[in-house]
C-alpha cells in the first residue's frame, strides 16, 4: 500500500504556509479568477509566486484551480491566465471544463492537468477517457462509495491517479454542480459565486394564502432540508488506503489558518501512525476525532463512502457551525524580554487579555500545551490590558516557549 498524499486547501499565502508547516504534502489554491471560490481571499500573482516557491523549497506541491464552467467571454482571459501559470510552474491545474482542459494543454503544456470533481467522474471509463486525453489525475465525484472507487482502481491500474475528498463541507447537488444559487440569487455557483442556498431555512407557501409559511416538517422553526453534515473520514484511513486512493483532499479554501492547521495535523498524524503501527492508529482514533471537533463544523458524516446517506446525514434544526474554539493568531516571530520570557509578534484575530491562558497549536504530534499571557504591547511599545482591534500587530509576552508558525487558540465563550 502506497502512502497517499495529504492535500489541503488555502485561501491565502498565510494559510498555505500554515498547511505546509503542519504537514500537508500538497496545497491547492485559486487565483483571482477562474476558480470556484470567488469569495475566498485567493492569490494575486505575487502571492501565488511566493506560495509556490515556499512549498517547493520544502518539497511540497501546489495545485491551482481553474475549474469554472467557462462561457465564451471567459476564453480569452483564461488563455492569458494559463500562460502566466506556465511561467509560475505550479505542479498541477485542477480543471472541469473540456475546453479549458484543451487550452491548458496548449498554453500551459509544462503543468499536469487534474480533472475536478465538478466533471462528475463516477466510473472507470471517465478516468480512462481523461487519461487518454493527457490528464494525470482525476478527482472522484463525492457520490462514489469506497467499493466503487476500488472497482475503478482495479480497472485503471496505476495508469492515472485518483484523488478523493475525505473531509469538509458537502454539496446538496451532484458533485457540486448546483443551480440553486443562480436561480434564487442570480449568482452562478459554477462561476465561483455560490451564495450557499443549501444552508437556508425553507418553508412551504400556498398561492391563495400569501405570507402564511408552513414548515416542511412538523416543526415550528421550519427545517433546513438541504443542509448536509460535514464529511469526516479520519477514523477510516485503512479503508481509504485499501481503496487505492492516491490523494486525500480536504475541502475549505475559505477556512481560517486555525482550521487548516488543526485538520492538517490530525490527518497527518492519522496517516503516518497508520503506516507505522495500525494498532496504535486505532487506539488514537478518539484523539484525532476529538481534535477535529475543535474546528468549526456542522457535525460529521461519512457521506457516500459506505452507501447512500440517510436522514441522519443532515442537520435540520439550524445552519450554524459548531464552534468550540477561537483563533487568536499565528506567531510570526519570537524573541525574549529582559527576564527571559518569550515575546511573540503576531497579527491578532480575536480578543484576549493579559492573564488569559492560551492553547498552543504546534506542528507535530497532537500534544497541546498551554501558556499564560504576561503582557501585551502594540508596535509603539504601549502596554495593553487586552487586544480588541482585529488584525492589529501586537507583541505578546508568554510564560512558555513558542516558535514561529505556532498558533494560539482558546475555548469559545
Amino acid at each position: 500500500m502506497n502512502k497517499p498524499e495529504l492535500l489541503m486547501p488555502a485561501g491565502s499565502l498565510d494559510v498555505l504556509k500554515t498547511a505546509v508547516n503542519f504537514g500537508a504534502d500538497a496545497v491547492y489554491i485559486g487565483g483571482d479568477m477562474y476558480g470556484l471560490r470567488a469569495k475566498a481571499r485567493n492569490f494575486p500573482k505575487k502571492d501565488m509566486e511566493k506560495g509556490i516557491a515556499f512549498a517547493h523549497e520544502r518539497g511540497r506541491k501546489v495545485y491551482v484551480t481553474v475549474n469554472i464552467t467557462a462561457h465564451n467571454d471567459d476564453v480569452e482571459g483564461i488563455s492569458a491566465y494559463l500562460q502566466e501559470l506556465e511561467e509560475m510552474k505550479p505542479d498541477g491545474l485542477i480543471i472541469s471544463d473540456p475546453g479549458v482542459f484543451n487550452l491548458a494543454g496548449r498554453f500551459a503544456p509544462g503543468i499536469e492537468r487534474h480533472i475536478s470533481t465538478q466533471a462528475n467522474n463516477v466510473n472507470y471509463l471517465d478516468f480512462l477517457f481523461w487519461r487518454d486525453l493527457g490528464a494525470t489525475r482525476v478527482v472522484t465525484a463525492r457520490e462514489l462509495s469506497l467499493a466503487e472507487i476500488r472497482q475503478i482502481r482495479e480497472k485503471i491500474g496505476d495508469s492515472i491517479e485518483i484523488e478523493s475528498f475525505i473531509h469538509g463541507a458537502m454539496c446538496i447537488s451532484y458533485s457540486g454542480r448546483c443551480l440553486l444559487s443562480n436561480y434564487l440569487a442570480g449568482r452562478d455557483a459554477n462561476l465561483g459565486e455560490c451564495t450557499h442556498p443549501c444552508r437556508w431555512r425553507y418553508y412551504l407557501t400556498e398561492e391563495t394564502r400569501p405570507g402564511e409559511y408552513m414548515p416542511v416538517e412538523e416543526n415550528e422553526r421550519g427545517t433546513f432540508i438541504f443542509n448536509s453534515r460535514d464529511l469526516c473520514m479520519v477514523d477510516h484511513i485503512p479503508e481509504i488506503v485499501e481503496a487505492g486512493i492516491d490523494s486525500l483532499k480536504v475541502e475549505g479554501r475559505m477556512k481560517t489558518a486555525l482550521y487548516v492547521a488543526t485538520v492538517t495535523r490530525a490527518y497527518r498524524n492519522a496517516i503516518d501512525t497508520f503506516f507505522e503501527d495500525p494498532e496504535e492508529y486505532r487506539r488514537n482514533i478518539p484523539v484525532y476525532f476529538d481534535e477535529i471537533t475543535k474546528c468549526t463544523n456542522r457535525r460529521f458524516t461519512t457521506g457516500f463512502y459506505f452507501g447512500k446517506p440517510g436522514s441522519d446525514s443532515m442537520v435540520y434544526e439550524n445552519s450554524t457551525y459548531v464552534k468550540d474554539f477561537v483563533y487568536y493568531g499565528t506567531v510570526a516571530e519570537t524573541g525574549s524580554d529582559s527576564n527571559g520570557n518569550c515575546v511573540c509578534v503576531m497579527e491578532q484575530k480575536n480578543k484576549f487579555c493579559v492573564g488569559d491562558t492560551l492553547e498552543i497549536l504546534a506542528p507535530g504530534r497532537i500534544v497541546n500545551e498551554t501558556t499564560r499571557v504576561l503582557d501585551i504591547t502594540d508596535d509603539e511599545g504601549n502596554h495593553m490590558d487586552s487586544c480588541p482591534h482585529a488584525s492589529q500587530t501586537i507583541h505578546v509576552t508568554v510564560d512558555s516557549k513558542v516558535r514561529p508558525g505556532d498558533l494560539f487558540r482558546g475555548k469559545a465563550v
